[in-house]
This record gives structure tokens, sequence and C-alpha cells, in this order.
């Protein structure tokens, strides 16, 4: 009989554990993006010990880890040693994806991060703020500073579940690329500052540098949430934020099979909030603590189809924004629209901060994701009769609210993403009547041009 391990052996052995992980990681940071999107660390050593030499990554459809006696079960729910546990709190499958994640938003430099996936984009924004907004008798007064050009989902938590509902002031900034409006609003009872890059849907940017460096002046974590651009194509965390949300419901999962979030934290991010151990390692914080009471668990089955998506991220992302800076540019030639907002195209005001940011992994060219947003041009006081024409005649494009899919898809935002937050609400988020959000797919963009061509002809 297997003579029985102490409480104690078993932390040495859980230590044991960490330090193998480590050196996975480590030898991952040393491969390219495609290959880390590829292997994650999953490797032989893990198939042949644990997965009976499976080459995939396999679904755990299970809501519990067995132990093998009081003592291991004491040493693991103590968290003394690794464990998945439960599968609110963890699972072998979504930490295969969180793993991989955390490689890729701090790849091509030595940060260490950790990721915590979600049910869906909205959760990991809620578990990536909330602890920031937690009693504190040295800041009575919270406030939030944040781009008025989110996703309208973003803007009723903020407005409605934080403001309207807990009294917590949220600070909108009107023009995001004005860093004087952003300093302005910063200041010490700030709680953290937030903004998308690129937004859904006004494709609006800032500069990552620069807002960190406010933020940080107060000691107040930057997030952001760069789910339109991915990290094939902008990492938050290398320019400085500490936090990085990704809806990987979108481009990350492009086949368009789940709902799912992700949370990334750099290690040892800035706050004047919380605990020591809360800011050494926040995403893995977040979900032995909160996460776990709050329960926004992913589904293994979600996590598992979101990471076969994302070892093609790359590629996907490169061909897209190909695709969507040519329709941009022939939309912007056609006479029936008024204005594209793509950051792709010179014109587009924030384009120097786009360049400076967005660019394709392990390339030197400026790609500017697959979303876009045009006005058409309208002669009726509601001015929506002709982007509705134009819509309701789309037939190859998808009449939807996503986005990020591998199939074109468009949305008149004033009618659906942002139709609950009222018209001063889609003022500060700069959307019209007329304004059509344009998802870029995979397919040929002659075929993307000619069913938008024929959509504008119908007007």
């Amino acid at each position: 009989m297997e003579k029985k391990l102490t409480k104690e052996q078993w932390v040495e052995k859980g230590q044991a554990m960490v330090e193998n992980r480590s050196k996975r990681i480590e030898k991952a940071k040393g491969w390219k993006f495609d290959t880390i999107a590829t292997h994650g660390i999953y490797d032989f050593e893990e198939a042949m010990n644990h997965n009976y030499g499976s080459i995939m990554e396999p679904v755990y459809l299970s809501p519990a880890e067995a132990y093998v006696d009081s003592n291991h079960m004491e040493a693991a729910l103590a968290y003394e040693m690794p464990t998945w546990c439960y599968s609110r709190i963890a699972n072998p499958t979504s930490l295969y994806l969180e793993e991989t994640t955390a490689l890729l938003e701090t790849y091509g430099t030595d940060i260490l991060a950790s990721c915590c996936a979600t049910a869906s984009g909205m959760a990991a924004i809620r578990t990536a703020t909330d602890p920031f907004l937690v009693k504190d008798d040295n800041y009575k007064k919270p406030n939030i500073v944040a781009s008025a050009k989110v996703y309208g989902g973003t803007f009723q938590q903020f407005w409605i579940r934080r403001f309207v509902e807990n009294g917590i002031e949220i600070r909108w900034v009107k023009d995001s690329t004005d860093i004087n409006e952003w300093k302005s609003l910063i200041d010490r009872e700030t709680r953290y500052v937030y903004g998308e890059f690129p937004s859904n849907p006004a494709v609006a940017i800032f500069d990552i540098e620069e807002v960190a460096k406010l933020a940080h002046n107060f000691e107040c974590p930057l997030i952001v949430d760069a789910t339109c651009a991915s990290p094939a194509l902008t990492r938050p965390i290398v320019h400085g934020a500490d936090i990085v949300i990704q809806s990987a419901s979108k481009v990350i999962g492009a086949s368009g099979t789940s709902i799912i979030g992700l949370l990334t934290s750099r290690n040892n991010i800035v706050s004047k909030i919380g605990s020591d151990e809360m800011k050494a390692n926040f995403a893995f914080w977040a979900k032995l603590w909160p996460f776990r009471d709050n329960g926004p668990a992913i589904s293994p089955m979600s996590a598992f189809l979101t990471l076969n998506d994302l070892r093609s991220l790359r590629m996907r992302v490169s061909q897209m924004s190909k695709t969507a800076l040519t329709v941009a540019k022939f939309l912007q030639k056609h006479p029936k629209v008024d204005v594209v907002h793509y950051p792709g195209l010179e014109a587009y005001p924030a384009h120097k901060i786009a360049k400076k940011y967005m660019k394709l992994a392990d390339t030197d060219e400026n790609m500017y994701g697959y979303m876009m947003v045009i006005e058409i041009k309208e002669d009726t006081p509601d001015g929506s009769k002709n982007s509705r024409t134009f819509y309701d005649n789309l037939k190859m494009t998808w009449r939807a609210t996503d986005l990020g899919r591998v199939k074109t898809v468009a949305t008149l935002n004033a009618i659906s993403t942002h139709q609950q937050q009222g018209e001063e609400g889609r003022a500060l988020a700069s959307i019209k009547a007329a304004t059509c959000r344009i998802s870029v797919g995979i397919e040929d963009p002659v075929d993307i041009i000619k069913d938008l061509s024929d959509a504008l002809d119908s007007i």
C-alpha cells in the first residue's frame, strides 16, 4: 500500500508543480506568437502524465476534483498547492485557455501575467472592476474615469449599476484622444481608469502609455478592453495597462460557438485599493476569492472551443484587417456614405495613435482590425431612413448585434447595442441614428463589397 503523505508533503508536492509550470511558461515565452497560440503550455509531459497521451487538451466536463485523502484536500483547499477543486472556481480545460491567453497578452516581453476566464465579457469587466470599489475609509468618495465611447453593456454597467444604483460617480471622457481631458478628471478618489481600444462601435482609441502614466500618478490601475484589437494586434499590458479585458466571443472565438470573457492582469498592478496579495497577482486572486463567491464561471466546453479558435487568431486577424481596409476605402469613396470611421484610413482623426499601437504580431506591418463604422447620408428629419433601407437590403452580410465573426455582420447600433442608454448616452458615445457598424469577416473582399454596394444602390 502506498505510504500516506502528510499535509506538509502535499504542500511540497504542490511547490514542485508550481516550479514545473513556471519552467513551461519560461519555455513558451521563447516561442513565436502562433506557436504559443497553438500549444500554450500543454506539452508531451502533460499529455502523457495526465491525459492518456491526448495531443489535444481534453474537455473536463466534471463539476469537481477528487482528492487522495484528507491531507491532500486540506492542503488544496487552503490554496497551499495547485488545485481546480470545483468548476465554479476553476477547471483544467479553462486553465489551458487562461495560461495561453496570459502568454499572448504579454508576448514579446518578460512581463508575467495571469488570466481568469469568465462566462462573458461583461462578467470579465465586473470581475475586473468590483475589487477596486470596495469600502475604504481612506478614500470615501470613489469615482470611475472612463471613456464615454464604450460598448453599450459597459455603459449600462458603469452608469446604471454603479452610479444610479450605488452612487459611485462616473466621469466620462468625451474625447479619448485628448490627454488633457483624462488628466482633468483623474484625482485622489479615482479607483480605476477605463478605456476601450478600439471602442465598440465608435472605433475610438487613446494613447495607452500616456493614460497609464496619468492613472499611475494617482495609484489607479488602467483597465483596457481590447476586444476589437485582440492580442494579435495590440497588447495593452505591454504598454503600461494593468488589466486587459477580452470578450473572447468575438475575434478570439470567431467561429461563433461560445460566449466567454477573459481578464488578464500583469503581476504587481498599480492600485491604492486592496491587499498586497491582490495587487501581486490580481487575476489569480480574483479567481480564488470574489470569482469563487460570485460564480461567473465558464463552461469547460466553451473554453475548449475558444482555445481551438485561438490557435489561428493571428492569421484570421491579418486577413480580416486587410479585407476591412479594402472595404473601408471603397465605402469612403461611395457617394451615399457620409463618413467612414476606421483606424487604417489616413482621414481617421487618431490615425497616428493607431499606427503606434496596432501592429500585427511578429511583423512590422500596421493592421487595424476588422471593425468599422459608417454613417449613411440622410435626407430625413430622424436621420435613419436611408440607413434602414441600406441595412434591410443586405443579402450576404448578416443583420445581428454580433462582431468579430468569420462571417461579416452589420448592426444599427442606435436601435440595438446602445438603444437602452437613451439619446444622451448615445450622444456621449457618438452613436447617431445613421451609424452602422460593420464587422468584416474572412469572405473575399469582392463579395463583401458587392453586397454592400447593392444595398447602397437600394437607397
